[in-house]
């Protein structure tokens, strides 16, 4: 049940991913910086499958670390797992984001929608390991 568990809940992860970068993907593009295709309004590598694989991929790892330390935590609930979820993303996940950024000297803006990706992407596999 624990795998069917954290397979679900990356998938989930990586789905809220797919519609964050759906709604995002302007001022995702302008902040970010990566080369556009000819029309302009895409990624260039947008049918390479690699971010799409290495996203779900690692949407699952997250999904299996997290479900690993609300056990470990005795995290239990739906409300346990959702202030969890929030927690680590925006105090663990988007820390490391903004310090790669701030060195890199990439755009506050970048922070913010990656950032709040990683938080509220770990909200949704906490809610929906909390519910298994």
């Amino acid at each position: 049940m624990g795998f069917l568990a954290v397979l679900v809940a990356g998938i989930a992860g990586f789905m809220f991913g797919a519609i964050w970068y759906t709604v995002l993907a302007k001022p995702w593009m302008a902040a970010s910086g990566v080369a556009l295709n000819e029309a302009g309004d895409a990624p260039a590598n947008q049918k390479d499958p690699l971010p799409y694989i290495t996203s779900v991929v690692g949407a699952i790892l997250v999904a299996g670390m997290m479900r690993h330390a609300f056990v470990l935590s005795g995290i239990n609930s739906f409300g346990e797992g959702l202030v969890s979820g929030f927690g680590i993303g925006l105090f663990l996940v988007t820390p490391w984001i903004a310090t790669f950024y701030a060195f890199g000297a990439r755009p506050f803006r970048l922070t913010l929608i990656d950032g709040g990706y990683a938080t509220f992407g770990c909200t949704v596999i906490a809610a929906v390991l909390s519910l298994f």
